[in-house]
């Protein structure tokens, strides 16, 4: 009887396995994402939106309990109240309502606008209030929200027939983005609400209860200018008035709003050099005062209108930017008149395509300066000759860093480095000196400003520069403190820093495994940590936002992995005694926590391939957690997959790892056909989360294993000068290893990869038959047209990828010329047997499309089996979600055909000629 009713039960088991659901593309759209999660102060609340595919969003508030406490559809743009009693929210027009709105013509301004909720988190009740464009609300204190109205309702009034005779002569005056939107500003306790009219900016401060506003004037009357609301005392003061034409730029308070920052234009004329001001207003005054004009700026200067203004923490000092004179156009020629002509210089420091990209930050470019409030006097702290300025100790400390690059420029373009000379000047006096020349870019100043601190590259050494003694302390020299793993012709990078101690004590530096403690006067050091013996790597979690410095004296709360298994946690670090504990680890990877700011509580997620990462909730010891969000339940109904590290020898010799994708119902005594996709290395990547969704470059390992594909992703280890081989020597001894375990079908393996993945399938199909069938996207195919190309998202030339970087050939064409031609595909196109599906777009800015031109045009003479992917106007990937979807409908049923046999679609049969583009798109499935 109980085997009875063991094989009763197993049945039903099986059963009600084989009936789980198979991933197909429609299922995209129904799995969602969480967005904007955040926690209230008090850890009480935790409020997030779930996206559906590009549909609407759908916000949540729950408590630490995990019990629902408010929600509502199409909704987002969430945030909590500093008090934790109110939510505000954006309500959306449903986006189905949208689309078939569009489809039906209808103007713009005659869509449907937005609602803001306001969810009162004590009472439970909810506010809506329609037609607002958008919403602040303070980050430091609470109790208001201010919002701008697309329009206001006009109110009804008994007309005569003389006031509409009067009425009809005289011009309303409309919203708009000229003349300004209403402002709202509701008091959320008491619901009392103030509307100010034809409002173009307004500012809440962070600290202090004030708000500041531009209006354009009611009617066009003479009440134009900027306001101050104290929300202290109700009053509202006029503190500069102005025409109503006048326009204003950079309206910002200090943090305790105390003090009042802005640029103003009043001119009303068309002149092209605008004669900008910079005012100041501070507690206690009655209007503001002008700070700088184009008369007390320093000589070639002019007030910025496009340099942000700010102020110390201590209110001492504002600071703003000046600008060089613009560039001014003679408006006197006609069209065919003005030569259109680039001259490029070969001893330029930035390239003409460069400058290109970078004529709109040329033409906003400014120069931060001080005016130190307690006597008026102005310091220009950046200038032509050092043009980058940074500050430290929240604006409050006496000196700035300064920095010029312009002298490594021009090398940048070939090494691909960002090199600077520094120099530290006081921002009293104005006075510089020059501390460091030729030092990479990410140099700053410690917390104080009493040293210079970066990782210098070329060292392969942290350094402090002790301005009191003018030393520099080459902290790590000697010491592995780079990339241990560093596998390009380059200098290695830096692990990183976590921080700095009080009165910049010390300075923490991480290693590959541990935090190090350096003491930055004499370079002495001590290691907090004990990962390297074990392989596990240690990081700082900073919980605080507003943190100054790390304190040393108390608990720090790190994240651990392991390299070994590539199991994730966090750690309990005491600072004091050096003494910690492990609060939590695991087979997940684990996101950085979230702090409540007055609350032990966090928030924080965990995941892996099976695992969506949902928010959950505990305090700092990680125990008893609850699960916040429960994105996405339909899971459970599909067949999924599992992930593991698989081992391997390459034919260098070297023991190398990957990831091994299965379907979840996978039997080793079948044989299944397996996708190989790749970039460089991936396995410490192991327990990520693969979410269903069109992805715009790769195969989506979740939507392949469901379909009953193998994924393998093996890591890529690379010799210098060889990338291609290194690949194969990586690649195809672990593909070897794994048909030798008796589950790949040897003669349906795939391969797939994108930008250099695809340059390496690219190279890969030229020296082996192992693919039945490859997807190569945005691939080089040649380094020497390549290595000549410009990058043209930046404008920059590719020369330096080559040399130095990614593509790793380690010199020019002229120094290693066979080098580039023995990685170049393009000359070994004739020993290509693969099928091969390309996509390369024709607004490609990062690998030049005309590389996938070469390749495709390359196999077509020869008559390889091959098609060419180019969706308009897209740039190194498909970006709208139409070709997302279209790009993965075609990739699944190419592999499909190759690997599974499956009938061939139409666009692989005929393609889809010009004249059908965008009506047909082929993808019906020949049957036989």
């Amino acid at each position: 009887m109980k085997q009875v009713l063991y094989i009763t039960l197993l049945f039903i088991g099986v059963n009600s396995f084989a009936q789980k659901k198979i991933l197909d593309h429609k299922d995209f759209d129904i799995w969602n994402t969480i967005k904007n999660q955040a926690i209230s102060i008090d850890g009480k609340f935790v409020v997030y939106t779930l996206e559906k595919g590009e549909k609407d969003n759908h916000l949540k508030i729950k408590d630490a309990n995990a019990s629902l406490i408010f929600e509502h559809e199409r909704s987002e743009n969430g945030r909590l109240t500093y008090d934790s009693n109110y939510a505000l929210f954006t309500i959306k027009a449903w986006k189905d309502s949208i689309t078939e709105m569009k489809r039906r013509k209808v103007k713009k301004d005659k869509m449907p606008n937005d609602t803001l909720g306001i969810f009162n988190l004590k009472t439970k009740s909810l506010t809506k209030i329609a037609n607002v464009k958008s919403y602040k609300a303070p980050s430091k204190w609470s109790d208001v929200v201010g919002y701008y109205l697309t329009d206001i309702k006009k109110e009804k009034s008994e007309d005569t027939s003389d006031t509409k005779k009067n009425t009809s002569k005289k011009k309303t005056k409309k919203v708009s983005k000229d003349n300004g939107y209403h402002l709202v500003v509701r008091d959320l306790v008491s619901g009392k609400e103030d509307t100010l009219k034809y409002v173009t900016d307004f500012s809440f401060a962070k600290e202090g209860k004030r708000l500041v506003y531009v209006t354009t004037g009611e009617d066009n009357k003479a009440n134009s200018g900027v306001y101050i609301k104290n929300f202290d005392n109700g009053s509202i003061s006029n503190v500069f008035e102005a025409n109503n034409k006048a326009k204003y730029y950079q309206l910002q308070f200090s943090d305790s709003g105390k003090n009042l920052g802005f640029v103003v234009d009043t001119d009303t004329t068309k002149t092209l050099v605008r004669p900008n001001k910079l005012y100041h207003w501070s507690e206690g005054q009655a209007k503001a005062s002008i700070i700088a004009d184009d008369i007390s700026a320093p000589k070639g200067y002019r007030v910025s209108s496009d340099g942000n203004i700010s102020f110390s923490q201590d209110d001492s000092k504002l600071y703003f930017g000046l600008a060089t004179p613009p560039i001014v156009k003679d408006t006197t020629l006609l069209k065919e008149e003005i030569v259109d002509v680039e001259v490029w210089t070969y001893d330029e420091p930035r390239l003409y395509t460069v400058q290109e990209i970078q004529v709109k930050n040329d033409q906003k470019k400014s120069y931060q300066t001080v005016v130190h409030l307690n006597n008026k006097k102005l310091v220009q702290l950046a200038t032509t000759e050092f043009p980058n300025a940074r500050l430290t100790d929240k604006g409050n400390a006496s000196i700035a860093l300064i920095s010029n690059p312009e002298p490594y420029m021009l090398e940048s373009q070939w090494t691909g480095r960002r090199n600077s000379d520094y120099a530290v000047i006081d921002v009293t006096s104005g006075t510089s000196k020059q501390v460091l020349t030729n030092a990479p870019s990410s140099m700053s100043l410690s917390p104080k400003g009493k040293y210079v601190f970066g990782y210098h590259s070329i060292d392969s050494t942290w350094i402090a520069y002790n301005l009191a003694t003018n030393k520099r302390i080459n902290l790590t020299k000697g010491k592995v403190f780079y990339n241990e793993l560093n596998d390009s012709p380059n200098y290695p990078g830096s692990y990183g820093s976590a921080g700095w101690t009080k009165n910049d004590e010390s300075v923490l530096i991480y290693d590959r495994y541990d935090i190090w403690k350096f003491n930055p006067s004499n370079g002495s050091s001590i290691r907090l940590t004990k990962g390297r013996e074990q392989k596990v790597t240690y990081r700082y979690v900073r919980l605080d936002i507003d943190e100054d410095f790390i304190d040393d004296s108390g608990e720090w709360l790190l994240t651990t992995f392991d390299e070994n298994n590539k199991n994730s946690g966090y750690y309990e670090y005491n600072a004091k005694n050096g003494k910690g504990k492990q609060l939590l680890s695991g087979p997940y990877s684990y996101s950085r926590p979230i702090k409540a700011r007055n609350s032990d509580k966090v928030i924080f997620s965990r995941q892996s391939f099976e695992e969506f990462p949902n928010i959950r909730i505990s305090d700092l010891s990680f125990k008893n957690s609850k699960v916040i969000s429960n994105a996405n339940p339909q899971q459970s109904e599909y067949n999924w997959g599992t992930a593991e590290i698989v081992k391997w020898t390459s034919l260098d010799g070297m023991e190398l790892e990957g990831m091994l994708i299965k379907p979840e119902n996978f039997d080793p005594n079948k044989k299944y056909p397996m996708i190989v996709n790749f970039y460089e290395k991936s396995s410490n990547g192991l327990y990520r989360h693969k979410a269903p969704s069109p992805g715009r470059s790769s195969i989506n390992y979740s939507f392949y294993a469901s379909r009953g594909y193998l994924i393998f992703n093996p890591d890529v280890y690379y010799r210098e000068g060889y990338p291609g081989e290194s690949a194969f020597n990586c690649v195809i001894p672990g593909i070897t290893s794994l048909v030798e375990k008796g589950f790949v079908d040897k003669d349906n393996i795939g391969t797939q990869g994108h930008s250099w993945g695809g340059y390496q399938i690219a190279y890969l199909v030229t020296k082996t038959d192992i693919f039945k069938a490859a997807e190569s996207g945005a691939p080089v195919v040649n380094m020497i047209s390549a290595f000549g190309g410009i990058r043209w998202d930046s404008g920059l030339s590719r020369q330096f990828q080559y040399e130095h970087t990614q593509s790793r050939i380690g010199g020019t064409p002229w120094e290693y010329p066979q080098r580039y031609v023995e990685n170049s595909p393009i000359y070994n196109m004739d020993k290509v047997n693969t099928p091969l599906l390309i996509m390369h777009n024709d607004k490609d800015g990062h690998v030049p499309w005309y590389q996938g031109i070469e390749y495709f045009t390359a196999l077509r003479r020869l008559g390889k089996p091959s098609w060419l992917l180019n969706y308009n106007g897209a740039r190194h990937w498909p970006l709208k979600m139409q070709n997302r979807k279209d790009f993965n409908i075609r990739m699944q049923q190419f592999f499909d055909h190759y690997l599974k046999g499956a009938p061939k679609p139409v666009w692989m049969e005929r393609g889809v000629p010009a004249i059908e583009k965008g009506i047909n798109q082929g993808l019906e499935l020949i049957k036989n």
